[in-house]
């Protein structure tokens, strides 16, 4: 998923042992076996061993790709995942977040929630959020301008410019060259290769999920597949098909047997239920 990665302050991540809350135990971190020796593990409330830092990084990595609802990735019995939900006052707490590091969490988690239910905007006056009631109309209205300027204010949601041309419905703005910018950048995005996937190359490296339209990236390490953060849709990162449709023909590692799909053209809207 297209993120905004943050460089935060360095700082040193530690418990304090007198810390009467925290349960610590003299065990290997369940999520990273390889981690420093000397840093104080405590139990998360699934029963695995952290370090603060290894909290930290995991949960980061999840917010990063729009998982903003965390789980716990240590395995149970070598193989399968523990996946018991991580409380955000747990992951606040047992990570040792600075205020800084707190108020981008919870900005970035607000801010997927609200992604998973919504289509919103920054209104490019007052930087209101703006929800899109009416997904085929591009003339907006910003009410907190309209209260504040005494007149009706709307903008194009596409090139998010004062509208232009007829309101308050259209599916089309006066403005030269307005069009969406998230269909540029699905034209003129780098290729890539998939090295997992034999014979899988110069395929776009961002794609339009073709559920809800939300752009996402592929990590070039993994197989074809992807999941969608906020459809959760599993699709085929070359052809666009289903994952359950594109492995009627090919597994995860081969490549597909209609090749390489073309840039997509348009954003497919989100019809949720």
């Amino acid at each position: 998923m297209i993120s905004r990665f943050k460089t935060f302050r360095k700082r040193v991540k530690k418990y304090d042992p007198r810390d009467l809350t925290m349960t610590f135990v003299d065990r290997q971190d369940d999520l990273d076996p390889h981690s420093d020796s000397g840093s104080l593990r405590a139990l998360l409330p699934c029963g695995h061993a952290v370090t603060p830092e290894t909290l930290f990084q995991w949960c980061r990595t999840q917010l990063e790709e729009g998982i903003y609802i965390f789980t716990c990735p240590a395995l149970v019995k070598g193989t399968q995942k523990c996946n018991k939900t991580l409380p955000y006052t747990e992951v606040r707490r047992l990570a040792d977040l600075s205020p800084e590091e707190m108020q981008y969490f919870e900005e970035n988690m607000a801010y997927k929630a609200l992604e998973k239910i919504c289509e919103f905007q920054a209104c490019p006056r007052c930087k209101t959020t703006v929800e899109r009631q009416d997904l085929s109309n591009l003339c907006v209205q910003c009410s907190i301008c309209t209260v504040n300027q005494g007149s009706v204010f709307h903008f194009c949601w596409q090139c998010l410019r004062p509208w232009r041309g007829s309101a308050p419905r259209s599916d089309r703005c006066l403005y030269k060259g307005c069009g969406n910018k998230d269909v540029l950048l699905l034209q003129t995005c780098k290729t890539i290769d998939l090295p997992q996937v034999k014979g899988a190359t110069c395929c776009p490296s961002i794609r339009a999920c073709p559920t809800c339209g939300l752009k996402v990236e592929h990590n070039q390490m993994n197989c074809k597949n992807v999941k969608c953060p906020r459809c959760h849709l599993n699709f085929c990162f070359i052809c666009l098909k289903s994952k359950s449709e594109c492995s009627k023909t090919t597994t995860p590692f081969q490549m597909c047997s209609t090749g390489v799909a073309p840039r997509q053209t348009a954003i497919p809207t989100w019809h949720r239920r």
